[in-house]
């Protein structure tokens, strides 16, 4: 089997790209990297696919080819390309919504997030610091309040019911 390397130098890179681009905060770069990520697997399939050959249908030949091109890979980058612009669609309106939101297509920060985030560290201190986790033997630690296993009132059920 013959391997070329211009082919695999060239869906790594498109690969490379895509990754760098997925990892960005701003819309646009990550439906960018998506496609670009898309390509390079339409890409990897065409090429593990096998050498070109005849067409997969009885009697039909061309250009003196002496077996016959194998239909699984081609069929497999028609399902990849549907799945990308289905995706890529589902993108540009995440996009569209943000733009007219924020007028930004930057992802920020959600709010929800970062109160969760804050009280995680409460109750467990920093999260860039060593935390030890050894139990000191005879000493039982304080369980925090966020902790309980019982809640203080129950929101969605109405006090008398």
């Amino acid at each position: 089997m013959t391997v070329y390397l211009l082919p695999l130098i060239l869906i790594g890179g498109l690969a490379t790209a895509g990754v760098y681009l997925l990892t960005e905060r701003n819309l646009t770069r990550l439906l960018l990297g998506l496609l670009l990520v898309g390509n390079a697997v339409n890409l990897l399939i065409l090429t593990v696919g096998g050498p070109a050959g005849n067409p997969p249908i009885d009697g039909r030949t061309s250009a003196g080819q002496t077996d016959t091109a194998d239909p699984l890979a081609q069929a497999m980058i028609l399902t990849a390309i549907v799945i990308t612009m289905g995706v890529a669609a589902f993108v540009l309106a995440l996009a569209y919504r943000s733009y007219r939101l924020t007028t930004d297509d930057d992802v920020a920060d959600d709010d929800e997030d970062t109160r969760v985030l804050q009280t995680a560290e409460q109750v467990s201190g920093p999260a860039d610091l060593p935390v030890d986790d050894t139990p000191t033997p005879g000493a039982e630690e304080p369980r925090p309040a966020a902790l309980d296993d019982a809640p203080d009132e129950l929101d969605a059920v109405p006090e008398g019911s």
